[in-house]
């Protein structure tokens, strides 16, 4: 191996950062805030976008898609919570990332709460459609993320982006870009489950997808990198690659502290960051986002440190 590639991952590949702010779509205000914390953030006197170009990248900032940020209060009995102004901001962040993706460049999404990988991933869907590919996905996060309206608790969308992307959900947002679903169930991949709603249970053995979730409990049992190697092979099965969407609370609250819907025995610090450097020696990424970094809630900016070292691992830093 040249020392070159070893010290270079990126070896010329093109990123581009894209911002997406939008908060509105959980239910403790701060999530829109995470976009700046990742941008601003340094780690050894340096920024995101500046270690990316140490790894041997070249780094477009492209700033940040239009949110449609909600101008009232929505109602208890609202489901989903601000749905219009949600649905025109899943359509600019979904343009957004199809502007990159045409642009050459991997994309680099910056939440934001996770309801945008509604959007995100829909533009990343349709472009590699257009291109007669289908992509897979792999999704981490403490939570399933499959509500549906009428299962969820809360009406907030952060709870439903990943049954949206399955085509469950309202027809509006299910149809955005012309097409549903937007991914093959039989590429999607999930790990770090621990706090599922009853609906979500429910509707994953109802299609089958129990032995596509890697939970805490199976990566007790199995480890993480048994259970990330498990995911890259489900979501491999798309010809043109996977996307990867990361929520910072799929970390125990130890390491990150700061995110909105905390729960307790999740994945270690060491533990994600052989997760994406296992997932970075396939080079099947095709974007990556990461999501949920709440500043108002972060201990010393810790968690949003800790969301910046993971991309750096997503994209080829290692230890040595």
């Amino acid at each position: 191996m040249s020392e070159h590639r070893r010290f270079k991952p990126g070896n010329g590949k093109k990123v581009g950062i894209i911002g997406a702010p939008l908060g509105f779509g959980a239910g403790i205000i701060g999530s829109d805030l995470g976009t700046s914390a990742l941008r601003n953030t340094e780690i050894r006197g340096m920024r995101i976008l500046e270690h990316l170009e140490t790894l041997g990248y070249e780094v477009n900032d492209h700033g940040d898609a239009e949110i449609s940020v909600p101008a009232r209060v929505a109602p208890e009995n609202e489901n989903p919570r601000y749905f219009e102004e949600f649905y025109r901001s899943s359509i600019s962040i979904s343009n957004a990332v199809i502007a990159v993706l045409e642009s050459g460049e991997i994309p680099v999404i910056l939440g934001g709460d996770h309801s945008i990988a509604a959007g995100s991933f829909s533009g990343i869907s349709k472009f590699f459609r257009d291109k007669d590919e289908e992509v897979g996905l792999i999704w981490f996060d403490a939570h399933a993320d499959m509500n549906t309206p009428e299962t969820s608790p809360s009406g907030n969308t952060h709870g439903m982006p990943l049954s949206t992307i399955l085509g469950m959900g309202d027809e509006k947002l299910v149809g955005l870009g012309g097409f549903s679903p937007k991914v093959k169930r039989e590429f999607v991949a999930h790990v770090g489950a621990r706090d599922l709603d009853f609906g979500e249970k429910e509707l994953i053995y109802s299609m089958g997808l129990r032995d596509q979730f890697f939970t805490m409990s199976d990566i007790d049992r199995f480890g993480m990198r048994r259970c990330v190697e498990g995911a890259i092979e489900i979501a491999s099965r798309a010809p043109g690659g996977f996307a990867v969407t990361f929520d910072v609370d799929a970390i125990d609250p130890r390491f990150a502290p700061g995110s909105g819907t905390l729960v307790r025995g999740g994945i270690t610090y060491r533990e994600a960051h052989l997760a994406l450097e296992t997932i970075h020696e396939t080079g099947q990424m095709r974007s990556f986002e990461i999501v949920e970094v709440n500043p108002i809630l972060d201990e010393g900016n810790v968690t949003a440190m800790l969301a910046c070292e993971l991309i750096l691992s997503a994209f080829g830093n290692v230890v040595l």
